[in-house]
């Protein structure tokens, strides 16, 4: 019971998704999961045994008894959005949208070009930016989803939903967008960011939500960071995807390609002063790794903490040691079902025990 934020540690395609998904799938009662940030972030997520990317709806939709919830903060397409409902058969009656979410025209992708933001920051150019923008300067062409027609069976006022919803015993999971490095404000890598923040507190204002509600807080990190391709920005320690393989020892070839562009992903070393710069920004009181089978590739699906390798244990360990939080998931594959979720396995001790040894 209470509020779950889910944070990204780095810049992006962390696995929040995954993680917000098992949330909803294990939380016991009732629960809601809320949405920020527009359709420039893609959450994917194994639905029927199809990958599917989620750029409106959150990431809870795979729990059948979840509510749905897209925040006051959302740029909002309302053809996306309809889409993604008919295409996962949600009813409208799961969904609610606020209605001063901000509605997504074509006018702001095509003056997101002319801005040739492409170029100079590598943007995704899904005009998500120039919306919030124009929800800033108050203009009178600005449309909120209060009165967009094709939205008028969905909106509603999620900060009371929200609120009442856990004033009645209920689970609400914030689910967050992008990553602490992309933040508007607090990343030292400026212009090369996102147009929102990206900090729990960020998300908790986007919903409207006290963080005095909060419970857990949740930073997801990945073993080898990335950010999308083009000039996106610094990334220290880059590296090819070659070199990831020939590290994990993958028999196959190791490439990722962002959810929202197609493009190939950047990647890089752990960036240990960047998480801990995360963890002092967000305060997790958990953290969930995803990637262990990029340290070794006979992680690969595994499902329980006993089938992990040394190397990935060790490097659990130092997680809990550098960034002072304990490790309490981890993801070993792109699948929901490659998921280790140490509550379950009441393995955090085992962890610290490690760490007393050196491991």
């Amino acid at each position: 019971m209470g509020v779950t934020v889910v944070v990204g540690g780095q810049y992006g395609s962390e696995a929040k998704g995954k993680l917000v998904a098992h949330l909803a799938l294990t939380t016991v009662g009732k629960v809601a999961v809320v949405r920020c940030g527009g359709t420039n972030s893609g959450h994917t997520v194994d639905i029927a045994g199809r990958r599917y990317v989620l750029r409106q709806l959150p990431s809870g939709v795979v729990e059948a008894g979840a509510a749905l919830y897209l925040g006051a903060g959302m740029v909002i397409d309302p053809a996306l959005l309809l889409t993604e409902m008919q295409d996962l058969a949600v009813e409208a009656g799961r969904v609610m949208v606020d209605r001063n979410a901000v509605v997504l025209e074509r006018e702001d992708q095509v003056h997101e070009e002319k801005a040739t933001l492409l170029d100079r920051i590598g943007s995704t150019l899904s005009g998500t930016g120039s919306a919030t923008a124009r929800k800033v300067l108050r203009g009178p062409a600005v449309r909120l989803a209060g009165s967009e027609t094709r939205l008028r069976d969905l909106v509603g006022n999620v900060s009371r939903q929200l609120n009442d919803a856990v004033d009645i015993g209920g689970t609400v999971i914030v689910e967050g967008t992008q990553g602490a490095g992309l933040s508007l404000h607090h990343s030292p890598h400026y212009p090369f960011v996102t147009g929102r923040e990206t900090s729990a507190a960020g998300f908790l204002s986007e919903v409207g939500l006290s963080p005095t509600l909060v419970d857990d807080v949740i930073a997801v990190f990945r073993t080898y960071p990335i950010r999308v391709a083009g000039n996106s920005g610094p990334l220290p320690g880059e590296l090819t995807w070659q070199e990831v393989r020939r590290r994990s020892g993958a028999p196959c070839e190791l490439v990722e390609y962002t959810s929202v562009t197609g493009r190939v992903r950047r990647v890089a070393e752990f960036d240990w002063d960047q998480a801990e710069e995360a963890v002092r920004l967000n305060r997790p009181t958990a953290l969930a790794v995803h990637g262990l089978d990029y340290i070794d590739y006979a992680d690969r699906s595994a499902t329980t903490y006993a089938e992990l390798s040394a190397a990935s244990k060790a490097f659990m360990v130092q997680m809990e040691r550098r960034l002072g939080t304990p490790v309490r998931f981890v993801f070993t594959g792109p699948s929901l079902r490659d998921l280790i979720d140490l509550r379950l396995e009441r393995l955090s001790g085992t962890i610290r025990v490690a760490r007393s040894l050196g491991v």
